[in-house]
């Protein structure tokens, strides 16, 4: 292990490889972790680094250059009347055809609003409430509203009597970004691999089936031996502590629980004295406890102190983790006060906000401060890097 651990680590420079130059990366594991009866499809993927030289600290996240759903593509080339043989303008300045392009350059889903503005100009009265929308800038809320749901292919569909050549259409696109997911792999523990914990997406929406770009292509879309760039994005602010010894406090619902899954790889290769806290949370623990196995062999080897899970579906009564942080108030602020580190990863419109709703009721009800107090403390633990997020 060491001896390839070395060679994976060194100054080769095939590690030159960034984003600007990613590296052309296999994808040999693509495992579903979600059970029989889950409402998710959540996977465990593997992506080898072998021979890139690539580097990357707990905490970092991985960038992936997806490419878009060739029926998709199909469906836009006929719905504006192109072959996709069409030569036009890659998001590379570089001309390719248009299917190409349209597959690896630009996003084909969410509508741009240069887009939208060529539709209103084009199809005048037709373009109806995304006309009048669009035209008054106190409408914004309402014409995201609107918006929302839509994909190119509606309108598109929806104005065939609005022409497009491929240069025009093309023009109107935004360049297709990659999409970055927190590694769920410790380096040390897995010195040739990357490894990744992802919820494929997948909705409804005006009567049509839509996905997740990304998630959908490690899913279905890359098969093991076909190479796809990737990147390492570095994470400074969500590293472990300095100090080995320090304890640390991990709130990971559902596929937040990926860097913790590094955390706890880390800390058990490197030996780290420190205590290790997880709160787990997802629908049902019978379909949905991610990496069970792996946490319950952690938590005999003494390397994860305590776990606390909270599966809404179970009960009557829906439980979150945040329930469970207040339930374990008193333990949880002692640790606090013996200098751990509180990390929260996942859902940053919901979840991030009660759990941090509940972490200044526990400074008030456990720490005997007033809100306001609370609130400085929680404000103190931030500017001492003892309280991380990482959230989407």
């Amino acid at each position: 292990m060491r001896a390839n651990f070395r060679r994976f680590m060194s100054t080769d420079p095939a590690s030159l490889y960034s984003r600007k130059n990613p590296f052309p990366a296999t994808h040999p594991v693509n495992r579903k972790l979600s059970g029989e009866g889950s409402g998710k499809d959540t996977r465990h993927h593997e992506i080898s680094l072998l021979g890139s030289g690539l580097n990357y600290e707990v905490g970092d996240s991985l960038g992936l250059f997806a490419t878009n759903n060739p029926a998709l593509v199909a469906e836009i080339l006929a719905a504006i009347g192109a072959t996709g043989d069409e030569i036009v303008s890659g998001a590379d300045a570089v001309p390719k055809p248009l299917r190409q392009a349209l597959t690896s350059d630009y996003i084909i889903t969410q509508p741009s609003k240069e887009f939208l503005k060529a539709l209103v100009e084009r199809a005048g009265d037709a373009a109806g409430q995304l006309r009048d929308l669009s035209a008054d800038p106190a409408q914004k809320k309402a014409l995201e509203d609107y918006l929302w749901g839509f994909e190119f292919i509606d309108f598109l569909r929806a104005h065939p009597s609005v022409k497009w050549t491929a240069e025009e259409f093309v023009k109107t696109l935004r360049k297709l970004q990659p999409r970055l997911y927190s590694i769920a792999s410790s380096l040390r523990a897995n010195p040739e691999s990357v490894h990744l914990t992802v919820a494929t997406v997948r909705y409804e929406s005006h009567g049509r089936a839509r996905e997740g770009v990304a998630s959908t292509f490690l899913a279905e879309r890359w098969p093991g031996e076909k190479t796809a760039g990737v990147f390492i994005h570095t994470a400074k602010h969500f590293r472990l502590p300095e100090d080995p010894a320090t304890p640390v406090i991990m709130v990971g619902p559902g596929t937040g629980v990926a860097p913790f899954r590094a955390y706890l790889q880390e800390r058990k290769v490197t030996g780290a004295p420190g205590k290790n806290w997880l709160f787990f949370g997802e629908q049902k623990s019978a379909a949905d406890f991610l990496y069970e196995s792996e946490l319950a062999k952690l938590q005999a080897d003494g390397v994860l102190t305590k776990l606390d899970t909270a599966f809404s579906r179970d009960q009557a009564a829906k439980v979150y983790v945040q329930d469970r942080l207040r339930e374990n108030a008193k333990e949880l602020w002692a640790w606090l006060q013996y200098g751990a580190h509180f990390f929260i990863c996942g859902d940053g419109a919901r979840m991030a906000k009660d759990v941090d709703a509940e972490l200044h009721r526990i400074a008030e009800t456990e720490g005997g401060k007033s809100p306001e107090e609370a609130a400085a403390y929680v404000e103190a633990m931030k500017k001492e890097k003892r309280y991380k997020k990482d959230v989407y």
